[in-house]
């Protein structure tokens, strides 16, 4: 996953190169778990319409709902659902939600730690380990090692998704954790030079080093992080990922998202990892 975030990145750098302020514009930001699909997309869609001015920013799912609930961009990228608290803080803003595609939350370790037999937690175990009761891998079936917990900021969609699953409440706290990182290539990092730690993860973000288990359902059934189980739900920590607007999109914006949605944009969304919304 790495070479496709500096890909992404690389878009974003050319994007910006290429603006020019006589130009009409669409300003997108948010969530980073969509953001590598859309700067690839937006890229695309440039050649296309090269009139067109695309700034495309990334802040968290958080960010994205401010901005458009504020004005300030025409297009929000969020990796979970609105929250009421969020809606009703811009009685101004008429959210629209539009799903682009996909994902599931997985929890990931390090190879070291997957090879050392840990393959698998139950709902119960991640709370636990989040709120330190479980310190130690050996509790797990794993090695006699301490757990690095890592969290996500609060902004984070990520977070939100997997906090609720876990605890019922998308902002809980987690007092177990021993770190806090922001962006999803951050924590692939730490999680891939670490032979201790755990965080999550979009399914698109795993690979050797970094490895995702499996969940335990409370009816003692092993679901793997699969992309079938992602397509199917059968993985029990499923979401969205989607583009917000203020009101109807228009225009421009609203000839991107189509794009989005078109055969080659949902041919992106599946290039990235993720399942497209028409499976």
């Amino acid at each position: 996953m790495s070479y496709k975030w500096l890909a992404a990145l690389s878009c974003l750098f050319l994007l910006v190169l290429y603006a020019c302020t006589n130009k009409e514009s669409i300003h997108i930001d948010g969530s980073t778990t969509v953001l590598p699909i859309i700067a690839e997309v937006a890229e695309e869609f440039r050649s296309q319409y090269p009139d067109i001015r695309l700034i495309v920013n990334a802040g968290g799912s958080g960010v994205a709902v401010h901005q458009v609930g504020a004005g300030r961009v025409h297009i929000g990228m969020i990796s979970r659902d609105l929250t009421e608290f969020e809606k009703a803080s811009y009685p101004q803003a008429d959210f629209v939600t539009h799903i682009i595609g996909r994902d599931a939350v997985i929890p990931a370790v390090s190879k070291y730690v997957y090879d050392a037999g840990v393959r698998q937690l139950s709902i119960d175990q991640l709370r636990a380990i989040y709120t330190g009761e479980i310190t130690n891998w050996a509790e797990v079936g794993g090695p006699d090692r301490h757990i690095l917990v890592i969290d996500k900021e609060r902004s984070r969609g990520t977070r939100h998704v997997f906090m609720e699953v876990i605890t019922g409440h998308p902002e809980a706290e987690a007092p177990g954790a021993d770190l806090v990182l922001g962006a999803n290539n951050e924590l692939q990092t730490a999680i891939m030079q670490s032979n201790s730690a755990i965080g999550v993860l979009s399914w698109a973000w795993l690979n050797e080093n970094v490895r995702g288990l499996a969940v335990i359902t409370d009816d003692g059934e092993i679901i793997e992080p699969t992309k079938e189980n992602i397509r199917n739900g059968q993985f029990p920590i499923i979401r969205n990922i989607e583009l917000i607007t203020n009101g109807q999109p228009s225009g421009i914006a609203s000839d991107f998202i189509d794009f989005v949605l078109s055969e080659q944009g949902q041919k992106k969304v599946e290039d990235f990892g993720y399942a497209r919304v028409d499976n």
